[in-house]
């Protein structure tokens, strides 16, 4: 056999080790939990629906009329020919490193006026933006005062000149519709 036909066995050889040690490479890094796997893939937030408090849920009442609703709670989610009485909202929120939160709540017309509403509690909007929060590691927060020291280093700031007044007082702009002829 050609010195060119082991050659090429040969580098076909190195190729596809070197092709399985790195599948196995990036196999372990997926499967490891200790303090090597800290890289990960950046997920994005992902925000669905409309987020319903539980303050916009204390302000609703039997009777109120579907525009109200609207007004308060926002364009609902979910609408339905067949359910042309009930509204849906529904929020999700998915974080990295935080609890997804799904909301539900559905609210029930008769004709023109609410008739009731039923769904998940909602939380608060303080507590929502609470569990929002992800932990953080901050340093020392550093002191955000300047010194009498530190301001004695610079010299004081030189008067501004204000601007000259405008001749005749009033200043005259051209009008912004053409005039009708």
């Amino acid at each position: 056999m050609s010195a060119t036909f082991h050659h090429s066995v040969r580098r076909h050889v190195f190729l596809a080790m070197a092709v399985a040690v790195g599948g196995v490479t990036l196999a372990g890094c997926g499967a490891m939990n200790g303090p090597a796997s800290f890289i990960t893939p950046y997920r994005h937030d992902v925000v669905q629906g409309n987020f319903v408090s539980r303050e916009q849920v204390d302000v609703l009442r039997p009777g109120m009329s579907r525009q109200q609703v609207r007004e308060i709670l926002g364009t609902p989610l979910l609408t339905s020919v067949f359910h042309a009485d009930r509204w849906d909202y529904v929020f999700t929120f998915r974080r990295q490193k935080v609890e997804p939160q799904q909301f539900k709540l559905a609210v029930f017309f008769k004709g023109d006026a609410l008739e009731r509403f039923e769904g998940d509690t909602m939380p608060s909007e303080v507590e929502f933006v609470s569990r929002l929060e992800v932990a953080r590691k901050l340093g020392a927060i550093p002191v955000l005062e300047a010194s009498q020291e530190s301001l004695d280093k610079f010299p004081p700031a030189a008067p501004t000149a204000s601007p000259p007044p405008a001749a005749g007082g009033a200043v005259s702009y051209p009008p912004l519709e053409t005039p009708a002829r």
